[in-house]
């Protein structure tokens, strides 16, 4: 159906547009994110006594690494996903052998997604560096509402499209 691939096209382009805006804003008020890499990265605002600060990192330099790698990753998802609804929007009214396969940026797009939240966030930021434990600095709920809505995406574009009537 049309209307199936249209949504797909949506979605697809309005994740797009998500990532970028979030890249945006990450450039555009660098500091405020920035603070929140520093913060999770030095554990400073973790349990008193807890035995993972050894993983801290103090290194400023490495806090803007680390930071550049998080924007960088969010603008190239929104590039991916951009540029995965414009190849879906061209083979629209194709076949579904022609649509199924133009769903290739869109697919890495929603993967790469998944690495920035799920990974970076909820692994390596949650449970590497303990930003569960921070009352202030924790990122965890609006990483999870991220990647689940690309899983969700992912999930739903993954779904073979057949040839239309």
């Amino acid at each position: 159906m049309l209307v199936t691939r249209l949504s797909k096209i949506i979605m697809c382009f309005a994740l797009g547009l998500f990532c970028l805006l979030v890249a945006f804003d990450n450039i555009a008020d660098y500091g405020t994110n920035y603070a929140f890499v520093q913060h999770v990265l030095s554990m400073d605002t973790t349990f008193p006594g807890n035995d993972l600060k050894y993983r801290a990192i103090s290194n400023p330099l490495l806090w803007q690494i680390a930071y550049a790698a998080i924007i960088l990753a969010e603008a190239l998802t929104g590039i991916l996903f951009v540029t995965g609804s414009a190849a879906l929007w061209r083979v629209r009214r194709g076949s579904g052998q022609a649509f199924n396969r133009a769903k290739s940026y869109a697919i890495a797009a929603a993967t790469l997604g998944f690495l920035v939240w799920f990974f970076g966030f909820m692994v390596v930021g949650g449970e590497w560096f303990a930003m569960w434990e921070s009352q202030s600095w924790n990122g965890q709920q609006p990483a999870f509402r991220f990647y689940v809505s690309m899983l969700a995406v992912l999930i739903f574009l993954n779904q073979p499209d057949q040839d239309l009537a």
